[in-house]
């Protein structure tokens, strides 16, 4: 993702893609609305929008299905829901919210969470909804070598939102389709509380992406919050200490976070990602690539 091997027209959709997901999320926040309902509200929009890895335009599994996960959580009572292998279910941050506050459960996984959805009335999709041409094409690029490292160069933009509101209340939302060509239900950090989704009012919250096996294993987004909230480091300077810790153990990824006290900020270690940020003096921010 660089700036001299990106297609200006995709550069272009994809920003607009963010601005559009942060003025949903702004329209909440402005009014006073609680962070929750503007993470969720940024993450739809996301998932709708083909340009990223997440509802309609995610990837493809080897067997040529779509399996989309997806997370959200609140900071003022850490309460959280999550699905993963979700197939026919339109917008999956919605059916994770659902989990969270119409169930006992906080994760639900397969036939089962979409069964959830239809029972508690979340608007449902058919697999072509889903399914993009050039989502298609990477498939079958990335089938066509099967000695090429699994999915590499091919993550193509697990999306996620995090905010602070007018009450100090924090959340952060996450969703994505996985990885091309993923196998045998394989599940990555997104849906997963602590690795790639925390919120804590205590701390901030966090979202990740990239190579979701590192950040499971290093429990990116709970170890950022918990270094915040010990007092440790501030929230960027954790951040940055587990990405450097990503880099050693050979992951690729970044992390937004929206800290209780500060300036919501990120941190990666690749050449770009996509990102944008917004606050109550005015600062409106898109970016896609390093050095931004």
């Amino acid at each position: 993702m660089e700036r001299a091997t990106t297609d200006p027209a995709q550069d272009r959709t994809a920003r607009a893609g963010l601005s559009a997901a942060l003025e949903a999320a702004i329209a909440i926040l402005q009014t006073g609305g609680h962070a929750l309902d503007a993470v969720e509200a940024a993450v739809r929009v996301l998932e709708d929008d083909t340009q990223f890895n997440a509802g309609r335009g995610s990837v493809f599994t080897a067997e040529g299905r779509i399996e989309c996960d997806a997370a959200i959580m609140e900071g003022n009572n850490r309460m959280a829901g999550a699905v993963a292998g979700v197939r026919s279910t339109r917008n999956p941050i919605v059916l994770a919210r659902a989990v969270m506050e119409q169930s006992p459960h906080v994760f639900l996984a397969g036939s089962g969470a979409d069964g959830f959805a239809r029972a508690f009335g979340i608007e449902a999709a058919s697999p072509d909804w889903f399914e993009t041409p050039e989502r298609r094409r990477q498939l079958e690029e990335l089938l066509a070598d099967p000695e090429a490292p699994f999915d590499l160069g091919m993550k193509y933009g697990t999306v996620g939102a995090v905010a602070r509101d007018t009450s100090g209340h924090v959340a952060a939302a996450t969703s994505t389709g996985g990885l091309t060509g993923k196998k045998w239900g394989r599940v990555g950090d997104s849906p997963i509380i602590g690795a790639g989704t925390y919120a804590d009012d205590r701390a901030g919250a966090i979202s990740c992406t990239g190579a979701g096996e590192y950040f499971i294993r290093l429990s990116v987004a709970h170890e950022i919050a918990a270094r915040t909230r010990l007092g440790v480091e501030d929230m960027q300077a954790a951040t940055n200490a587990l990405i450097d810790e990503l880099s050693i153990l050979g992951g690729k990824g970044g992390v937004i976070f929206a800290p209780a006290i500060g300036t919501a900020g990120w941190a990666f270690n690749t050449p770009g990602m996509y990102r944008g940020r917004a606050d109550s003096s005015g600062l409106r921010q898109v970016a896609i690539y390093a050095g931004e």
